[in-house]
């Protein structure tokens, strides 16, 4: 249980023993007359999330789901977020127990076996030899009875409570049709040797008692349960990209303490504790590296393919492969601090929620099978009112009651959702909510923070100018030599820039930093003096002009212009920027294709701004705007008929990435900023933003066209039935089949390819 409000708690439940979108309705229904209670129950992931007050007993929500005919439970405590590379049972959101598909496909299996001579016999008379019907009574019998059990106790359990479900609709078809086929034989004239029954894919007009229905109780019996079958196994697949994201994690850690090394369950790992990553092993949990320096391969959990390189200092995060050297780790984050388990529970909790157009079709699936069997009755009085046999009228009741099972209508949005999520996670974009599919089809405006979006966020030495006289490589020497001493980012950008062409810098002496001015040591002989020209000014440097034209353009392009000087004069400017992310001005162009205005928000200078937006391609530019500021200005985008995408990475950021109608927070950034986005990204490219919109589309194109497909099939075919036009058996096929069509539609999701890659 996870504290939410001051005065609310949320727990998860696991569901047991739903078969469709009615009877999430129902237990959804039950748990919100509680009072102080809100509920919201998955089908697809059979959990239940329930927000209550504080204080409150989850022993209670239990036993409200219990009373209405169902099983509930808290999800096992083992779960990942206790160990990061342990997949937990629990966190399956197809079916959670293998023994549970495996008890379904043996009914499958031999019902199968059992119906297909009963279905030849009743369909091809020339195989109908003398006493056949007892033999298809024989083959029959265990189908319906055994095969169709599930059916059966479901409908009773619901009876009991004073509801119906599809399962009610699914048991009294097979029953009644199995029951007229045994009233016809044992009371009619179907039992006598020698009869003859002719198929017909429609209702056959003036059937009588002579005629038996074993063929439809089987075949619908096999048609359902092959579509529970097969929805069951695509419900486990769709799921998959979860369990892979689950088993990413190492399962134990190499710990050293006290100078030895030994290995412990990564659940006994703890913060603060240092343990070793040979290569070619994942590093056990977040943390700094504290020794050693290599490569880290995290494309499995970023999608990024290009390894990075850490050193002391660095961070590492846990279920990435060290490609390279020997590291020493000291665990910053354990359990379901970490990462990894942060990210599964996104992509859970997604899942787990429901988009508003989900909430129509539910509350149309609570409705439908009172509805259906109202007019399943009022069929079966017409044909008798309009003087058609019992047999004929009842077969065509049957027929309603099989075809309008909403399976298809109960999947069509959480297998989209469990697809799509599933598939952001393996690509790293975490979609938070299902909500946040609808703001991705509306959104025109995406509104992107400069530092750390769309350029690196760590200053980069550009350009060095130097005075006749001076080469580059004598003032990267000693320029970078003092800078190397201070912790300043501009200096360590210079000191940085110097080691990349030299290799190595001379050490430092007599070494004194002025805040705000710049900084002064001694280099081997060299008295050497870097920062502000105010700063050079009080040690009586002047600037020539060739160095005064440098400043002026640096500052004129946005960005930081140092001086230095040594032995009394003034020798070289080093310009230093922010510089652009290699793949933002693709990603600029991947918005645009989206149809998506890119606009450029800083608190920057307007100068450093529109420098950086013409590099990318960007327009429009908002510059020198402080946190509360950004926050206004997406409301008057917001105001002026926009609907706004805000990307950003810092707490400044936090409060527009709220606002905007969708938020994007880039995982490289302050947990402040992704706790108020709707969309995570895990790698710090921003053409992964364009691509999480891409997907969010693709979903919920697929959930409507899931809910098309599921609406006009019910539409079409519940008239049909009534009138007569088709067999009960064909209905349970065509029923059956909308169901997994549903489903194979939602998994074709799994194949979405990013942009980027």
């Amino acid at each position: 249980m996870t504290a939410g409000a001051s005065s609310t708690d949320q727990v998860e439940l696991e569901i047991g023993g739903m078969t469709c979108a009615s009877c999430a309705a129902r237990i959804e229904k039950k748990l919100n007359k509680i009072a102080g209670v809100q509920a919201t129950v998955n089908y697809a992931t059979e959990r239940a999330r329930v927000t209550f007050p504080a204080g409150g007993d989850p022993a209670d929500l239990i036993g409200a789901v219990e009373a209405v005919g169902y099983k509930a439970k808290l999800p096992d405590k083992r779960e990942p977020s206790r160990r990061p590379g342990a997949a937990s049972r629990t966190e399956d959101p197809g079916v959670r127990d293998g023994s549970e598909l495996d008890l379904l496909r043996r009914r499958f299996v031999i019902s199968t076996a059992l119906t297909a001579p009963v279905v030849a016999m009743a369909m091809i008379p020339t195989l109908q030899f003398r006493n056949w019907q007892w033999m298809s009574l024989t083959l029959a019998a265990p189908v319906v009875i055994w095969g169709a059990y599930p059916f059966h106790r479901a409908a009773w359990a619901n009876l009991r409570h004073g509801a119906a479900t599809m399962d009610t609709l699914i048991s009294v078809g097979t029953l009644a049709a199995f029951g007229w086929s045994l009233w016809a034989l044992f009371l009619g004239d179907a039992g006598m040797p020698g009869m003859r029954m002719p198929f017909s894919f429609a209702v056959a007009r003036g059937s009588g008692t002579h005629d038996i229905y074993l063929e439809v109780a089987t075949g619908v019996t096999v048609f359902i349960l092959a579509g529970r079958y097969f929805e069951a196994r695509a419900r486990r697949r769709s799921g998959a990209a979860l369990r892979a994201l689950l088993e990413l994690g190492a399962k134990d850690a190499t710990v050293i303490d006290n100078g030895n090394e030994r290995q412990v369950p990564i659940d006994q790992l703890r913060i603060g504790d240092r343990f070793v990553v040979r290569p070619g092993e994942k590093v056990a949990t977040d943390g700094v590296v504290e020794d050693g320096s290599s490569a880290i391969d995290a494309s499995l959990l970023t999608g990024e393919s290009i390894p990075v390189e850490v050193g002391p200092g660095d961070p590492v995060v846990g279920a990435t492969v060290n490609a390279g050297g020997r590291l020493v780790v000291r665990a910053t984050r354990v359990g379901q601090d970490t990462k990894l388990s942060q990210i599964a529970r996104l992509v859970t909790d997604a899942q787990n929620g429901k988009a508003p157009i989900q909430r129509l079709a539910d509350r149309v699936s609570g409705v439908f099978v009172p509805v259906v069997i109202a007019t399943s009755v009022a069929t079966l009085g017409y044909w008798l009112g309009t003087g058609a046999s019992a047999a004929t009228a009842s077969t065509s009741a049957v027929a309603v009651l099989i075809i309008a099972c909403p399976c298809a209508l109960g999947l069509a949005t959480p297998t989209a959702l469990l697809v799509g999520t599933g598939r952001g996670a393996q690509l790293g974009i975490l979609i938070k909510g299902p909500e946040v599919l609808e703001s991705t089809r509306k959104v025109d405006t995406i509104v992107l923070d400069k530092t750390g979006t769309v350029t690196t966020g760590q200053m980069t030495l550009l350009d060095v100018a130097v005075t006749d006289g001076t080469t580059e490589d004598e003032a990267l020497g000693l320029v970078g030599a003092v800078e190397n001493a201070s912790e300043h980012p501009i200096a360590q950008a210079i000191a940085r820039g110097a080691t990349a062409r030299l290799g190595r810098l001379e050490g430092v002496g007599s070494f004194t930093s002025q805040a705000g001015l710049g900084v002064q040591g001694v280099v081997g002989s060299h008295a050497v003096v870097a920062g502000r020209p105010e700063l050079l000014a009080d040690f009586s440097m002047r600037l020539p002009a060739k160095l005064i034209s440098a400043v002026n353009e640096a500052v004129a392009n946005g960005q930081t212009a140092v001086v230095a000087g040594w032995d009394g004069q003034a020798r070289a400017v080093f310009v230093v920027a922010d510089t652009i992310k290699a793949t933002s001005p693709e990603a600029i162009e991947q918005f645009r294709s989206l149809g998506l205005t890119p606009v450029l928000l800083t608190g920057d200078n307007l100068d450093a701004a529109r420098a950086i937006a013409a590099e990318v391609g960007i327009e429009e530019v908002i510059a020198e705007v402080l946190p509360d500021q950004k926050l206004a200005e997406v409301r008057r985008l917001q105001g002026s008929g926009h609907v706004v995408a805000m990307v950003g990475d810092g707490v400044n950021d936090a409060a527009a990435l709220a606002q905007a109608d969708l938020g994007l927070a880039m995982g490289t950034g302050t947990d402040v900023a992704i706790e108020a986005s709707d969309l995570t990204l895990v790698r710090g490219d921003l053409r992964a933003a364009a691509d999480g919109v891409r997907l969010s589309r693709r979903t919920l194109a697929t959930i409507k066209g899931n809910l098309f497909w599921a609406f006009a099939y019910n539409v079409a075919a519940i008239p049909l039935a009534a009138a007569g036009f088709l067999n009960p058996m064909i209905a349970g096929a065509a029923m059956a089949l909308s169901s997994i069509f549903v489903v194979s539609n939602s998994l074709r999701l799994r194949r979405f390819k990013p942009w980027s890659t």
